[in-house]
């Protein structure tokens, strides 16, 4: 990376959730600093197995799809942990998914870094879920975020909590129930700017987004929106000097100033059910989705104001092998995506969408639910039955280390100095290089 590329990428890596170095060093939210999947500042192993450079595994109470995030000696993960107390059997799914069955207890944990204990733990609330879940999904599939001050847990329907670093409630915030597209669940998490915390609820009835105070969860702005079900994560970035809030979802992608809710800019070409979050750098942001049709735009925010759909602003289109479930992994000057939930990869220059590689079969990864990851000039593909292929960054495939560990694994996994963080079905691990 040459010192021009090397210098816009650390500024857009900064304009990220805050511009502390504590927020660039650690994982502060779902997709690390940036929410693009970069850690910049890591150098995290390129080997390891259930036998070799695991320094701690602990087992999870209950069930969650939601991401590790770090900050500090901490990592924070919630869980859905059944009571044992089950529903009437007359309670069925509204839709194809796993109907509700069991009271449970929605949990956040702060876990110590060191040796995986568990720090202290958080019940925010015991209930039975309203409807159903994915068959691969779970009632607590929402990342936390932090700021290093305020941990923000999110469980959908079930509330949002805010609570200090030592685990004490601050506020929390009831937005209803969601009705789920299928009753395929929730899934969408927080995003955190300044003093500013975004909640995205696009469901199969009244749906909108809304802007809070941090500190407080007092409402600064609340704007309606019109869109089936989406479960793709806001992004905040900015832009001449403003933060805007960009969202992903089925009819268009909207673009919202920050301090008010007012939309600069929407654009269309989305498929259903979006699930990928968008990724940013410098000045362009890429929007991708791949249920019944594929879909990546790279839209430039530079005079973007209005519909952009088909303009000038799309900068090139890709409407082949797009992801379905992962995000796209936007690392220097490159976009990685996979096809569909495949071990499919393909590698694009992000600002030409020029081709690198395509097609591209990763040995021993069949599906995936978690996004790529990458540090150190390395890209970490984790697959859903615990498989991690790393390949080399650059424009040509070339594979560095296959690790194997004997849990399922959903979740994305998060990157902080020397170490990867990876929650399984049922474990969470702590993979450092062992001296």
């Amino acid at each position: 990376m040459n010192t021009l590329i090397a210098a816009v990428y650390f500024s857009v890596m900064m304009l990220a959730l805050d511009s502390s170095p504590d927020a660039q060093k650690y994982w502060p939210q779902w997709r690390g600093p940036a929410a693009n999947g970069v850690a910049l500042h890591s150098n995290p192993p390129l080997q390891w197995s259930e036998e070799k450079n695991i320094k701690w595994k602990i087992e999870v109470p209950g069930k969650g799809l939601s991401s590790p995030i770090i900050w500090g000696d901490m990592v924070f993960i919630t869980s859905a942990i059944p009571t044992g107390k089950s529903v009437s059997s007359s309670q069925e799914s509204s839709g194809r998914g796993i109907p509700p069955s069991d009271e449970l207890d929605f949990v956040l944990f702060a876990i110590s870094r060191a040796d995986g204990k568990i720090m202290w733990q958080r019940k925010a609330v015991t209930a039975t879920p309203h409807e159903g879940t994915h068959n691969d999904g779970t009632w607590a599939s929402h990342s936390a975020i932090t700021d290093g001050q305020h941990v923000f847990a999110h469980f959908g329907s079930r509330g949002l909590y805010c609570y200090d670093m030592q685990g004490k409630l601050l506020w929390q915030k009831d937005f209803g129930d969601m009705s789920t597209r299928n009753g395929f669940g929730e899934g969408s998490s927080p995003a955190l700017h300044g003093n500013t915390l975004v909640v995205n609820w696009d469901h199969e009835a009244k749906d909108f987004i809304i802007a809070l105070d941090k500190s407080t969860g007092k409402e600064l702005w609340k704007a309606n929106r019109d869109e089936p079900t989406s479960w793709s994560t806001p992004l905040v970035v900015m832009h001449e000097g403003k933060p805007q809030v960009i969202v992903s979802a089925t009819n268009r992608v909207r673009s919202y100033d920050l301090a008010t809710g007012t939309v600069i800019w929407e654009c269309g070409g989305m498929t259903m059910n979006p699930i990928p979050s968008p990724v940013h750098a410098d000045g362009v942001v890429y929007v991708t989705s791949g249920f019944r049709g594929s879909s990546l735009q790279a839209i430039d925010l530079a005079g973007a104001k209005g519909d952009l759909t088909n303009s000038p602003a799309v900068l090139w289109k890709h409407e082949q092998d797009t992801p379905y479930v992962p995000s796209p992994l936007l690392y220097k000057d490159k976009i990685y995506f996979l096809k569909v939930n495949s071990g499919i990869l393909s590698c694009f220059d992000a600002k030409t969408g020029q081709e690198h590689y395509s097609r591209q079969r990763l040995e021993g990864i069949a599906t995936i639910y978690a996004s790529p990851v990458s540090a150190k000039d390395r890209v970490y593909l984790t697959s859903r039955d615990g498989m991690t292929l790393v390949i080399k960054h650059g424009p040509t495939f070339e594979v560095l280390a296959s690790n194997k560990l004997d849990d399922n694994i959903d979740a994305s996994a998060a990157l902080v100095e020397n170490e990867i963080y990876l929650r399984g079905r049922k474990f969470l691990y702590c993979i450092a290089e062992k001296s």
